[in-house]
């Protein structure tokens, strides 16, 4: 094998692949890349079994062939580089050399036989959607994901296609965020997956506000084509995780008794300061809306107390709830409005924050002290 490649296209490559690999893998070839040189491209591919990642980017192949090369290191040469262009060539022993201008290196691989074969797709149902709206949607979904893994029906967001919808959900069971597109066409892609983390978070890397993504799905895996406007496509496959997903519409208020119109900056800044009085044994703010009034408080006995004031448009009964700050503070970081809607019932009811759009996030109240 044989080519020469500019180094940001190389770069470029390398850096949509790099982050599945896992460190600590027993396997010596789940730690390398596949480097492909077909035609005029360079196709890179890096997978950890369960998730795959596959790059192709534009090179000017001399040789066809392919060998796999310990990708961490590979990647930090590249980085280190001075030069703009790359020649690399790998001999019958898997050995790849490296010449860039005046530095040379040569790297020990594994044979590309021995890499994990693609997972094959057969009758598969497919949706296009822009991938700005798929981002966006992930974006204020998988702030709620479980981290426990007992409850591995939860490690993951749950995404269900109807013919003219597309709804994204996740919950840790102390609160649940979901978001809602409307598809354009009609989707021939009717069902629902749970597409598990470390896959969302590939993609919430991988995924920009431009370009389409192509979403194909089976009963058991899942791939995203995300098309770049450069001819730069990433392919990422991965396993679904299985079981049934609960039934998240029954922790969704069906009514609330006030609503309050909030600016979501000012929210967010008030909870951060207030945050700064909390511990990890005593983890709650309480709100407490009274006429034209919000107040934050945070009482520690071991830490001390801390009151934020906001001017608020509010009329209702005085109502006091505690949250925990950071969870509110989640999607008022990844919303991009200026005005954020809580509603409320009362002290013990879940509360909801909604925006002018099809978001939603329901956060269990905690216990006052």
């Amino acid at each position: 094998m044989k080519f020469t490649i500019a180094k940001d296209q190389l770069m470029a490559g390398l850096q949509a692949v790099q982050n599945v690999v896992s460190t600590r893998t027993t396997l010596p070839i789940l730690s390398n890349v596949l480097v492909q040189a077909i035609g005029d491209k360079l196709q890179l591919t890096a997978t950890d079994l369960d998730v795959t990642v596959s790059s192709a980017v534009e090179a000017d192949v001399k040789e066809e062939g392919a060998t796999t090369i310990p990708v961490k290191r590979f990647f930090s040469i590249v980085r280190e580089l001075q030069a703009s262009e790359v020649e690399i060539s790998t001999d019958g022993k898997n050995v790849t050399s490296l010449q860039a201008g005046s530095s040379f290196y040569k790297i020990n691989g594994i044979s590309a036989e021995e890499f994990p074969p693609m997972p094959k797709f057969g009758e598969t149902s497919t949706v296009t959607l822009p991938q700005e709206k798929i981002r966006a949607m992930l974006k204020k979904t998988s702030i709620a994901i479980s981290m426990d893994e007992s409850r591995y029906v939860l490690n993951g967001v749950f995404m269900s296609f109807q013919a003219d919808k597309l709804t994204m959900v996740a919950t840790d069971g102390r609160r649940l965020a979901m978001s809602e597109e409307e598809l354009t066409t009609e989707s021939a892609a009717i069902g629902d997956i749970i597409v598990p983390t470390k896959a969302v978070s590939e993609l919430n890397r991988l995924l920009q506000n431009t370009g389409e993504v192509e979403l194909k799905f089976t009963e058991n895996q899942v791939s995203f084509l995300i098309k770049g406007e450069d001819d730069h496509s990433i392919l990422l496959m991965s396993k679904l995780v299985e079981g049934n997903y609960p039934n998240y519409k029954q922790v969704i208020p069906t009514e609330t008794k006030e609503r309050v119109p909030l600016g979501r900056e000012e929210l967010l800044q008030a909870l951060r300061r207030a945050e700064i009085m909390t511990n990890d044994k005593s983890n709650s703010v309480k709100l407490t809306f009274a006429k034209n009034n919000l107040a934050i408080t945070a009482n520690t006995p071991e830490v001390g107390e801390g009151r934020e004031s906001i001017a608020i448009n509010y009329k209702g009964p005085d109502i006091s709830i505690a949250f925990n700050p950071g969870y509110m503070m989640d999607p008022l970081k990844v919303l991009d409005v200026d005005e954020v809607f809580i509603e409320l019932n009362d002290e013990l009811s879940p509360g909801l924050m909604r925006i002018n759009g099809p978001f939603l996030y329901v956060l269990m109240p905690m216990r006052m002290s």
